[in-house]
């Protein structure tokens, strides 16, 4: 039941059954709509995330002279063949960080002068660390106090060998796209392994890509093909869902033709932990990339607890919120450590899921990298803030499910930033 235009009400479930086929990955969308823009020939894609993130991607390469055709879920993409041409107005990365920040990698070698620009939410999010080894291989970007707009100034790239300060695969795809055009061999070094589908699509596209256990490396001047592809189901997407069914015993969910790249699939491997039981079936490698189909059923016992810090926080920043929002059902509580990244992202995720669980009758401590959610509480029905953020949004939807009461889920439209089918989904596979 939907209360309002930006109000979703949620009201509790008896179980989790059913069978759901996603909307296309966000991270592979991004990659494939930015790297087919630059590409030679026709780039033809299947199940394209629907999501807004992902149509920014597509809009700005549109704007620098690719063709871009949209049918559904079906993409084709001409390419600029390595050139593109500057845009007459700014291109808007609307509240895409994934956007903004990769393709001013693709830019920064590119002639000419480009404006990004995004939403409110985007403007606050910091680009300094783009700017600072775009810079050092020979890339001008000029940034608003750290943030967007930011003005890239084209210009020739050398190839630098660059450590990241902060896991992020944002990053390392902005780097090893400015080394495809870079004079020279970019290596990016990381302490904590992050999402490799930049590496995996700059493959698929034609690129060679060394890799290492801790490094990447591309070597400048390599030309792109146009490739054909159908984009695997989103995982981040399906951690709600995940999580959804992990909360009712007699629960029964399939997912298929879901991507369970090694670097995304941790998610599955903490479900287990906590006791869900899940199963993977018919795996295969498309693109490099794999995928399978998925069946979770929840222990008959409930959820035992876990924690999270190091580099699996870094495996799981995006999947962290829903995982946090579930925490009050387990036994022994969710502890979440080294995840100080939460507070930079679409909002200052560690903040808004303290608060809105405390509005649902939880205990909540909160800490600057994290938060402990103690287990064996039960939750009531609240007016929840999702603050514009889309992953709060859907997280809170998750934990209404078992509380007492009904939910109102204010801000609900940002789930279309990634996920606009969410709500109708959930209201598919929960049996009320």
């Amino acid at each position: 039941m939907q209360a309002a235009a930006t109000e979703r009400l949620i009201q509790p479930a008896r179980n989790v059954q059913g069978s759901l086929r996603l909307p296309g990955d966000k991270s592979i969308s991004h990659r494939y709509a930015l790297l087919g823009g630059l590409a030679e020939g026709t780039t033809r894609l299947s199940n394209f995330s629907t999501g807004a993130d992902c149509a920014s991607s597509l809009a700005c390469v549109e704007a620098l002279g690719a063709q871009v055709r949209r049918d559904g879920t079906s993409v084709d993409i001409t390419g600029v063949t390595g050139h593109f041409r500057p845009s007459a107005s700014p291109l808007d990365c609307g509240n895409s960080g994934s956007t903004m920040r990769m393709i001013s990698g693709l830019l920064a070698a590119q002639s000419g002068t480009f404006t990004l620009i995004g939403d409110p939410s985007l403007s606050r999010r910091p680009m300094e660390r783009i700017r600072k080894p775009l810079a050092a291989m020979g890339a001008h970007l000029d940034l608003t106090d750290g943030h967007a707009p930011i003005a890239i100034h084209g210009a020739p790239l050398t190839a630098i060998d660059y450590t990241t300060p902060i896991p992020s695969a944002q990053v390392k795809t902005s780097l090893l796209f400015a080394g495809l055009q870079a004079d020279g061999t970019t290596t990016v070094r990381e302490a904590v392994r992050t999402r490799d589908h930049g590496e995996l699509a700059l493959r698929a596209f034609g690129a060679h890509v060394d890799r290492t256990k801790d490094s990447v490396s591309i070597a400048g001047g390599q030309q792109l093909r146009a490739i054909e592809a159908a984009v695997p189901g989103d995982l981040s997407s399906a951690a709600f869902f995940l999580c959804a069914a992990a909360l009712f015993p007699g629960s029964n969910l399939i997912f298929d033709e879901l991507g369970l790249n090694p670097t995304r699939a941790t998610l599955l491997d903490v479900l287990t932990a906590l006791g869900a039981h899940i199963g993977v079936l018919n795996l295969e490698t498309k693109n490099d990339e794999l995928i399978g189909t998925v069946q979770v059923n929840a222990p008959p016992a409930g959820l035992i607890g876990t924690a999270i810090s190091g580099a699996l926080s870094a495996q799981l920043i995006d999947e962290l919120p829903v995982l946090a929002a579930i925490g009050p059902y387990t036994q022994n509580g969710i502890r979440i450590r080294d995840a100080q990244e939460l507070r930079v992202k679409e909002s200052d995720r560690i903040a808004l899921v303290a608060a809105n669980l405390r509005a649902m009758g939880a205990e909540v401590e909160e800490f600057e990298d994290g938060l402990d959610v103690p287990g064996g509480q039960m939750l009531h029905g609240a007016t929840i803030d999702a603050g514009g953020d889309h992953r709060i949004a859907m997280a809170f939807s998750i934990a209404a499910l078992r509380a007492e009461g009904d939910t109102l889920i204010r801000g609900a439209e940002s789930a279309a930033i990634s996920f606009p089918e969410f709500f109708d989904l959930l209201d598919r596979v929960a049996e009320r």
